[in-house]
């Protein structure tokens, strides 16, 4: 196995039955879930929690590693971890970000087991796939 170097924040809640995961809309890349570089030196667990402050300024602890993800994308290996956040997100908000120069993410809900839009990245997509298998893994 390579070693991993992207770091997943699996931020989940549960509306009228639905699961739900937190997702945004990049200006210039679509749908999508928090993700970014593990820095040298740095555990999952710290860049999950770093993450996903830079990218939706939500403060959230780890509750527990969720597994790792072999993208077979330009050499991505995802770590994922289930995070818990300080406080309850709203259904929607946009966060100033800057990465890639700043951008406005804008930020929803996604109900994690449908069928995702044209405008999730495939990686985005095979990403939600594996937490999905994971989740219904570690619910058996």
């Amino acid at each position: 196995m390579c070693n991993m170097n992207k770091a997943c924040p699996v931020v989940l809640r549960e509306r009228n039955g639905v699961l739900q995961i937190l997702a945004f809309e990049h200006p210039l890349a679509g749908k999508q879930i928090v993700k970014g570089t593990i820095e040298p030196n740095e555990s999952l667990e710290s860049a999950c929690i770093r993450e996903l402050a830079e990218e939706s300024g939500l403060e959230a602890e780890v509750l527990s590693s969720l597994s790792i993800w072999e993208s077979e994308f330009d050499g991505q290996v995802w770590g994922f971890c289930l995070m818990k956040l300080s406080k309850e997100a709203p259904d929607k908000f946009k966060y100033f970000t800057l990465d890639d120069g700043g951008h406005y993410f804008e930020f929803f809900w996604q109900p994690l087991r449908s069928e995702l839009s044209i405008n999730w990245h495939s990686l985005f997509k095979g990403a939600i796939a594996h937490i999905n298998k994971e989740l219904l893994e570690k619910a058996r």
